[in-house]
């Protein structure tokens, strides 16, 4: 079945607001005074899994608006984004940046797609490991509730 290109743009859109809803309801879950403690040696704390897919967030929307995209620091600054409050909303934030980038993309390409695809995969991986980190605290993902 071929798709157009406003088809395939609606497409990436749901799926990345399926996955960006995921990750940000388990955001929601995680105890607050866990943010920053560290996991497994050499594993990012969930505060730092969260700023870090909100920066590339970030990245994706600019890229598909044609501007300049930063990717030197890998992650929203921590002192700038300190609480769970203020990380959650930049997370809702960017992700909602990329669906209306996505939205308004006026000539969508192979090239914009397989960046879309790639950070859809990429929220994706980080979503699992934070359902890993939660599961070792007791919680049971948002998702995964019956």
């Amino acid at each position: 079945m071929a798709m157009n290109a406003e088809s395939l743009v609606r497409l990436l859109v749901e799926r990345w607001e399926q996955v960006s809803r995921k990750i940000e309801a388990l955001g929601r879950e995680l105890p607050e005074e866990t943010l920053e403690r560290p996991t497994v040696n050499g594993v990012r704390p969930f505060g730092a899994v969260l700023r870090h897919v909100a920066f590339w967030n970030q990245y994706v929307a600019d890229s598909l608006r044609g501007n300049t995209a930063d990717d030197t620091a890998n992650e929203l600054a921590p002192g700038e984004y300190a609480t769970k409050a203020s990380i959650l909303d930049a997370l809702a934030r960017s992700s909602q940046s990329v669906a209306a980038a996505l939205l308004a993309h006026k000539s969508f390409d192979a090239k914009s797609a397989e960046l879309v695809i790639t950070f859809i995969e990429h929220t994706s991986e980080h979503y699992g490991q934070l359902v890993v980190y939660s599961r070792t605290l007791g919680i049971v993902p948002p998702a995964s509730r019956a």
